[in-house]
């Protein structure tokens, strides 16, 4: 077989240990013919064959992108966006500008509202101030919280407060009404479910499936909402995606774009299992496991919550934040989350939780040790802070580090001023930690967990390579192949996706990404300025913004 393309004239990082480095990938039928030499693989074309030269560009595996939110990153990207705003003043302004733009909205819902937006805790008399005669809300990076106005709150029917599970707060004020704060989903999905499109909430807020099933109408909307996700994850040279939430209805959504060729990249979706579930729920685990087992749509994972963030003080930790008798709480009791564990491996499933805080840490990966199953590659989400007797645990257990350069408050776009509210000072040292965990044996899986911060692998990896050890603290970067192999074979590898896509060697997927240069010779403090010029997903091109390969199919 001729190949259909032919990349050539590269730097080729194949992150293949057995061949590291090459010059030129032929491929077809969206498969990898030949990985070598410049004239070795140029003297395959035939007749028919496009061959890009890629100017010297660095050729990598295309991204993986180990966790994000590819629905709601759709769905968010045409609201509101507050990143940098700061102030009454400002934050008035952008609310009455983008309100006055959308007047038909039945929420003006805005995305990420920094927790120190104002100089003060914001209330619903603060946004009445900016509007008061719509409901308006606004969501926190990392969207654990909302703040909503008091039209918002009365329309949701929680203003005067409302019953919650364990972990979830409609934090109320003196006065016997709603503050204006509501902490985690079900605090805040009434107030999102103004939008109409709570539907697509459902995977992270309750587990549960759309009820009415949505019609035809309503999903080419919604459908059009995870295309423009998936663009803009394309245009950052994202080939595979572990979303880390959703549902069946999540699923059949992507398997019917694959049939309408509008998939653009793979991706994996959790059974989300929540703390009011019973154990015989895990069987729609199991059947979304076997009804989605493709190349493009795949489940087999469950995904859970041991506890909140550490900006509001819900992430649990072993010892109290700084100047309060808090520590958070977990979500699931210590003996019934080894039990969850325990049945979820005997299922065969893999398990990812979102655990922040040291405490939710050990106790998950208590619930790793008691199901005992190190082959299905179980996943700890974040580790925001991890006691020290629990390091060598990780690599015992088989436990991948599933973790976010651009995450630590100083690396990339939080600010530095979180550390000192949330962390006692000596405990600095065991926070975001990276390097660490790689020599206690933890596998490395990097992401971004879009939307709450930018998605561009580009940036994380500046992020990741630049990152100032906070004072006192050891340096947590690793090197470049290290961040390299973290963004493609070691997040193929978490996701059980190995055998597939991840490496660049003949027979794999051919999935790939062109970086604007030469990602060896590009400053560490520039490379998240690099563009990133050919996205191909399957042997498709998804991003090609100087037609280089002739534009996307």
């Amino acid at each position: 077989m001729s190949p259909e393309t032919i990349i050539t004239n590269a730097k080729v990082l194949t992150m293949d240990e057995a061949h590291p480095r090459a010059e030129a990938v032929a491929f077809a039928g969206g498969r990898i013919l030949a990985v070598g030499g410049r004239a070795e693989v140029e003297a395959l074309a035939g007749p028919g064959t496009r061959v890009v030269d890629a100017g010297g560009r660095t050729l990598l595996p295309g991204f993986v992108e180990s966790h994000l939110h590819l629905v709601l990153g759709g769905n968010e990207l045409s609201q509101l966006q507050l990143g940098g705003v700061l102030g009454l003043d400002a934050l008035a302004a952008a609310f009455r500008d983008y309100a006055a733009a959308n007047p038909g909205l039945p929420l003006v819902m805005a995305q990420g509202a920094a927790y120190e937006i104002l100089d003060h805790p914001v209330t619903r008399a603060d946004l009445d101030r900016v509007i008061a005669d719509r409901p308006i809300a606004m969501m926190a990076p990392d969207h654990h919280t909302v703040w909503a106005n008091t039209a918002a709150l009365q329309a949701a029917g929680i203003l005067q407060g409302a019953e919650m599970p364990a972990g979830h707060v409609v934090v109320m004020g003196a006065d016997g009404k709603a503050t204006g704060e509501l902490l985690e989903f079900e605090a805040f999905s009434p107030v999102l479910a103004l939008t109409g499109d709570l539907h697509l909430q459902l995977g992270i807020a309750t587990g549960g499936e759309p009820e009415p099933w949505p019609d035809a109408a309503q999903r080419a909307k919604d459908k059009k909402k995870v295309a423009a996700g998936l663009a803009h994850c394309a245009s950052q040279g994202i080939t595979s995606m572990v979303n880390m939430d959703g549902n069946r209805y999540t699923c059949v959504l992507l398997a019917e774009m694959e049939a309408e060729g509008r998939l653009t990249a793979r991706v994996k979706v959790p059974f989300h299992f929540k703390p009011h579930m019973e154990l015989s729920e895990l069987e729609r685990a199991s059947a979304m496991a076997a009804e989605f087992r493709g190349d493009w749509v795949t489940s087999g994972f469950v995904k859970m919550f041991m506890d909140g963030v550490v900006d509001s003080r819900t992430a649990y930790m072993l010892h109290d934040y700084p100047g309060t008798t808090e520590r958070g709480a977990p979500l699931f009791a210590a003996g019934r989350f080894q039990d969850i564990c325990r049945e979820i491996s005997r299922r065969g499933l893999q398990i990812a939780v979102h655990a922040i805080g040291d405490g939710a840490v050990r106790q998950t990966i208590d619930g790793y040790e008691a199901a005992g199953r190190p082959d299905l590659r179980h996943r700890i989400e974040h580790i925001e802070l991890i006691d020290r007797a629990d390091l060598p645990r990780l690599g015992a257990l088989g436990i991948t580090a599933s973790v976010q350069p651009p995450h630590p408050p100083g690396a990339m776009d939080f600010p530095m001023s979180t550390m000192a509210h949330v962390f006692h000072r000596e405990r600095w040292r065991d926070a975001y930690l990276t390097k660490t965990l790689a020599d206690h044996g933890a596998p490395l899986a990097f992401a971004s967990d879009w939307p709450v911060t930018d998605v561009s692998v580009m940036r994380g990896i500046e992020a990741a390579l630049t990152r100032v050890p906070y004072d006192g603290c050891q340096d947590e970067r690793v090197g470049l192949h290290e961040v390299l192999r973290a963004y493609t074979a070691g997040g193929a590898w978490a996701a059980h996706m190995e055998g597939l896509t991840g490496t660049l060697r003949r027979g794999m997927a051919a999935d790939l990404v062109l970086i604007d240069g030469d990602i060896e010779a590009i400053p560490a403090d520039r490379i998240g300025q690099t563009g990133i010029a050919l996205t191909i997903a399957g042997g498709r091109v998804t991003h090609d913004p100087a037609k280089i390969a002739g534009g996307p199919v």
